[in-house]
């Protein structure tokens, strides 16, 4: 039961095989039946097939191969410039420069895109989702003509997979179901819930490699450092003020 999904990997290299239109289109409309906020449909999708167009948005993406190798990048972004543009022709005034409006339209897109993904690999087809996609939104604005209103969220390539890698571990099902209420954890808890996490030939090898006491330290000196995060932070702070989400 449920095998496709508990047996799902990240897929970062695809076979020279295009994506029929039609699939794709097919797999897009599927995914618009995802849940979404009073029905509004907050969001919209920009297909990129175009090697010229990869090609602008690859540095965006710090140059990670597989933006310019699939055969499709999709960029899902929270939108609520096309809302805003019938309430207007509709005599009816939009009120959603604000950050409530962008968290909406953000759900609605994240929504979108996860059920876009498991249908995609429902149908044999292999996905990874790009995480610096708001590391550099400013960049895929500008490369995408992205109007105010309009918030690049999550970018994901799409294509046949040319390998089958490894599956990445995941923490047990007790670290993040809590019964009733929030049931905070103990020294043992942590030590239990992270034990196997921290028993990986790989993770060892991360904190090897980075010359560090714990594989925490890897996390919060290295791959997500505190200045890091602040500087990214001022930054998507920034940009959502020129997009017309923050005042």
């Amino acid at each position: 039961m449920f095998e496709n999904v508990k047996n799902r990997r990240s897929v970062r290299r695809y076979q020279v095989r295009e994506i029929a239109p039609l699939l794709l289109n097919d797999l897009l409309e599927a995914s618009f039946r995802a849940s979404t906020l009073g029905g509004m449909q907050l969001y919209s999708v920009v297909v990129t097939r175009d090697a010229e167009m990869k090609e602008k948005l690859s540095p965006a993406h710090f140059n990670q191969p597989m933006v310019k190798s699939a055969p499709v990048v999709l960029t899902f972004c929270a939108d609520f410039h096309r809302f805003s543009l019938w309430c207007e022709q509709r005599k009816a005034t939009p009120g959603y420069d604000n950050l409530m409006s962008f968290l909406n339209a953000s759900m609605d897109t994240l929504l979108v895109a996860q059920t876009f993904c498991t249908l995609a690999e429902e149908v044999g087809l292999g996905i990874c989702y790009l995480g610096t996609t708001t590391y550099n939104p400013q960049m895929i604005i500008e490369a995408l003509e992205l109007p105010k209103l309009v918030f690049p969220i999550t970018t994901i390539t799409v294509g046949y997979p040319a390998e089958m890698p490894e599956q990445v571990d995941r923490l047990p099902l007790e670290a993040a179901v809590h019964l009733e209420r929030y049931h905070d954890y103990t020294p043992a808890d942590i030590d239990r819930l992270y034990a196997y996490k921290e028993s990986l030939p790989e993770s060892k090898g991360f904190v090897s490699e980075n010359r560090k006491e714990t594989l925490a330290q890897v996390f919060t000196d290295v791959r997500y450092t505190k200045k890091d995060n602040e500087f990214m932070s001022e930054n998507l702070l920034k940009v959502l003020r020129e997009q017309g989400f923050l005042r």
